[in-house]
């Protein structure tokens, strides 16, 4: 291979491996404006907390794209799959099969799963739904107001980001970057082994 081309090559990954921006980024996926600025992926790094760790439930609601309610205080008592994703992204097409299987095969052990897309209008949110047969709700979060409400508790430094939320609502992990499906499910199955706080 000549040096070039070898270039040319490791040009490529990079840009691969480290995603595409467009505009001033701030560091989280968003421009100084407060518009996403495409994907930035990170490494798939993982951090979790520990119960006493933990700080309050977060307040994350909204509006899906077909115009209904959705708030994450309804499903306290459950676990919670937060993830950031837009339709163009390629590590959210990636992980979209996994995020559907655990969300299908953990539909009746009281998980939920949510989406956060500032990007899209409903319309390519919703062809990428049916792409990938996404069986859970995503908010249209044109205003940034759902990314905002977990940067007070988590940072949200890659699109995409999936934060797990344990049966109170708290922040307990996070995932920077694509994730990868046999990391959730373990994330997921550490808090459904958790004991249920006293009411």
């Amino acid at each position: 291979m000549s040096v070039r081309r070898g270039a040319v090559v490791a040009l490529v990954a990079a840009l691969a491996l480290g995603g595409c921006t467009a505009g001033t980024s701030t560091g989280n996926g968003y421009t100084e404006d407060g518009q996403s600025s495409g994907y930035i992926s990170s490494d798939g790094s993982t951090q979790t907390w520990a119960p006493d760790e933990r700080g309050e439930p977060v307040e994350v609601s909204g509006t899906d794209f077909t115009g209904a309610p959705v708030d994450v205080a309804d499903w306290r008592g459950d676990v919670v799959v937060l993830n950031t994703w837009y339709a163009a992204c390629p590590p959210c097409r990636a992980e979209a099969p996994d995020l559907v299987a655990l969300a299908t095969e953990y539909a009746d052990d009281g998980v939920h799963l949510l989406g956060i897309n500032g990007t899209d209008d409903a319309g390519a949110a919703q062809a990428f739904e049916r792409t990938f047969d996404v069986p859970y709700p995503s908010l249209a979060d044109t205003d940034n107001g759902a990314v905002a409400a977990l940067q007070g508790y988590v940072s949200i430094n890659a699109v995409p980001t999936t934060v797990v939320l344990d049966r109170e609502g708290r922040v307990a992990a996070r995932v920077l970057g694509l994730a990868d499906g046999s990391t959730l499910r373990a994330m997921v199955d550490d808090l459904l082994a958790e004991p249920v706080a006293a009411a």
